[in-house]
């Protein structure tokens, strides 16, 4: 304000010193005077910000957002403050786990200013302090975990900075929303360990994986051997018992066929003349296996005398006849 006024003494002089506007010299002054009023008078206040006026030195008021008016030479924004969710990069730092192995960390987190006058007056520099304490905090949690657990829990971490930062950012008219770790890089020693544990573990798994397979295989093979056995087997009786059966129709048929034969020849001795012809055809058969015997061997055997024949032929009749007789009183019955 100051530095507008001498402006507008200056602008004054200079008018009063030309003898043309030496008349203009008070309105030039005035209006010099106004504007100054004017733009060290009028704050406009954009979204999202905050302006803290302070009245001869002390907190007066939290302009918010859109048009506001102050008092020029007892008023002045003393401090201003984006109310947006800022992210704040924490630098990396080596921290010591609870199995004295050295971790770099780093992370970000991100705050919002929730009350402007604390922001202004709690802390000398809010950012500096939250970052500071992140670091403090994230140093005690990570020093109460082993080295293989501080990777699972990261979301435990995470909530537990928060939860401190949180809690001290009240005081400091400041809330801390989240907190995240971009990365935990151990030594490269324990690195190179680690490395050498997952092959170990992923062959580990391979292995069972095979032998699994194998195990499957050869119960698969068992199984099919077992099923194929059964189903031999089962085939196997099905093949006896048809033959079973098919020798029995054909012994039924051929027996059937034999006592057919044995019928029609009953029927026919018992026609007339059928005994003559009867007679004859058993001499033929007796003559006929005689020519045989003679040709398929170097002995002959005849009968002594004629007569044998004869009674042969007479005997094989007699029971032809009994044959016939028995059928005719069947058939008279």
């Amino acid at each position: 304000m100051f530095s507008k006024l001498i402006i507008a003494i200056i602008l004054t002089v200079i008018t009063a010193a030309i003898p043309e506007t030496r008349g203009y010299a008070v309105w030039v002054f005035f209006i010099a005077v106004v504007v100054a009023f004017v733009i060290e008078g009028v704050r406009i206040v954009p979204q999202q910000s905050a302006y803290v006026v302070e009245r001869l030195g002390r907190f007066h008021a939290v302009l918010e957002p859109g048009l506001n008016l102050i008092i020029p030479f007892l008023d002045r924004v003393a401090y201003i403050h984006s109310l947006k969710e800022v992210p704040l990069d924490v630098p990396e730092q080596v921290c010591i786990t609870r199995d004295n192995t050295q971790l770099a960390v780093d992370g970000v987190q991100y705050y919002q200013v929730t009350d402007p006058r604390l922001a202004s007056y709690g802390s000398a520099n809010y950012v500096a302090a939250i970052t500071q304490l992140a670091q403090t905090t994230l140093r005690s949690v990570i020093g109460k975990m082993e080295l293989d657990k501080t990777f699972e829990s990261r979301e435990d971490i995470n909530r537990h900075i928060v939860a401190a930062l949180d809690e001290a950012g009240r005081n400091w008219g400041i809330k801390v929303l989240r907190y995240e770790i971009k990365s935990l890089t151990p030594p490269e020693t324990i690195l190179r360990a680690m490395q050498a544990q997952i092959t170990a573990e992923r062959e580990k798994r391979a292995l069972i994986a095979k032998s699994e397979g194998e195990r499957q295989q050869e119960i698969n093979i068992a199984d099919g051997e077992r099923q194929a056995a059964i189903l031999k087997s089962e085939g196997d009786k099905q093949a006896a018992i048809n033959r079973a059966q098919g020798e029995g129709t054909a012994i039924r048929v051929i027996a059937e066929a034999n006592a057919a034969g044995v019928r029609a020849v009953a029927e026919a001795i018992s026609d007339k003349g059928g005994m003559d012809a009867a007679n004859l055809k058993v001499a033929q058969q007796y003559v006929e296996a005689f020519a045989n015997l003679a040709k398929t061997s170097n002995t002959l055997i005849i009968p002594s005398t004629v007569s044998d024949v004869a009674s042969l032929v007479a005997s094989a009749m007699t029971v032809l006849e009994k044959t016939r007789v028995g059928q005719s009183a069947a058939k008279g019955s």
